[in-house]
């Protein structure tokens, strides 16, 4: 067979289909829903339904009535007014519970038509809604949580116990309800995850150059908190307010070892603050005696008052002065 016929024939084959491309595409499966607002006349046109709603179950209840009287006497068409008012009250209680909802301030309700989101009430008060619809109260107060007092370990990998304030509230009450399972419980563990994370990315204390400490710069590290935390929760419709660190410490197995580091970095300066004023000190003792002409020293005496004064100044105990007499009696 030749070269071309080969060629013919591969050409007139089936393409071999890849299995990636004929596989059903896969869905996220995050829910894409906003807020938008509910179809929900004012409390006029509501108490005007409820007016209408709750005659017509009077009504309903007076043709129970008369059936019953019907009944008793054997007039036909007895059991027809029993049934059309028993069926006149129930259907009148279904709309009456499902078209008028009361809304308190500092809380919506989200409807639905059965399954599919049809928007969110937040007029206080008492709204009529479409019928057969149920809501879900959502509170868009603010609220707040402190997280747990997580061990985590800082940048330069120190074991630190650290927790944080998050003060936050719904924004968008479809997001908050479709979006995530339970979002009280989705922004806590968010909260914790995002509070972990920032403390690892900074040192606890003496940072270095372009770093900033978790104790030194608590303003920068809440504020990089909160961007996070609002990041991660965005999805589901949650507005971060504040974010703020509580509690931040050594943890215990190492808290001993860094607080004798700590005394002893401030030992240092305090040190580093003595010799300084005593080398100052010796300077302007030194200068007021040769300026006024007061004793002539030579530089073995000069050199060991330079050095009698430092002891004096640089003691940690108090000294004791020795008085030489033996020139007197010579």
């Amino acid at each position: 067979m030749s070269t071309s016929s080969t060629a013919a024939s591969n050409s007139n084959a089936p393409a071999l289909s890849d299995p990636a491309s004929n596989a059903p595409e896969r869905s996220s499966g995050r829910v894409d829903i906003t807020e938008r607002p509910a179809r929900a006349a004012g409390s006029a046109v509501a108490f005007l339904a409820l007016i209408i709603l709750l005659a017509a179950i009077a009504g309903s209840v007076v043709l129970i009535g008369t059936g019953a009287q019907a009944a008793d006497a054997g007039e036909p068409g007895a059991a027809a007014r029993i049934i059309g008012g028993a069926a006149g009250v129930v259907f009148v209680t279904i709309l009456l519970s499902s078209s008028l909802v009361i809304v308190v301030p500092g809380q919506t309700s989200v409807r639905q038509f059965f399954g599919q989101y049809i928007g969110t009430v937040r007029r206080t008060g008492v709204a009529l809604v479409p019928p057969l619809t149920t809501g879900k109260k959502v509170s868009v107060k603010v609220h707040n949580f402190e997280t747990n007092e997580l061990k985590v370990n800082d940048l330069e990998g120190n074991p630190v116990n650290i927790a944080a304030i998050v003060v936050w509230q719904v924004a968008d009450t479809a997001r908050a309800v479709f979006a995530v399972e339970a979002y009280e419980d989705f922004i806590k563990a968010q909260a914790e995850s995002a509070l972990r994370h920032v403390a690892t990315t900074h040192p606890y204390d003496e940072p270095g150059p372009g770093e900033t400490s978790l104790r030194g710069g608590t303003d920068v590290v809440s504020a990089e908190l909160a961007a996070e935390v609002a990041a991660r929760v965005a999805l589901a419709g949650l507005e971060i307010v504040e974010v703020r660190i509580s509690s931040l410490a050594y943890a215990p197995e190492i808290a001993q070892a860094m607080l004798q580091r700590q005394q002893a970095g401030a030992v240092i300066a305090a040190r580093e603050q003595i010799v300084e004023g005593a080398v100052t000190m010796v300077d302007q003792a030194l200068r007021r005696l040769e300026e006024g002409d007061i004793v002539a020293m030579d530089d073995e005496r000069r050199a060991q008052m330079v050095s009698n004064l430092l002891v004096v100044l640089c003691s940690d105990q108090r000294t004791q002065p020795v008085v030489n007499t033996g020139s007197l009696y010579a």
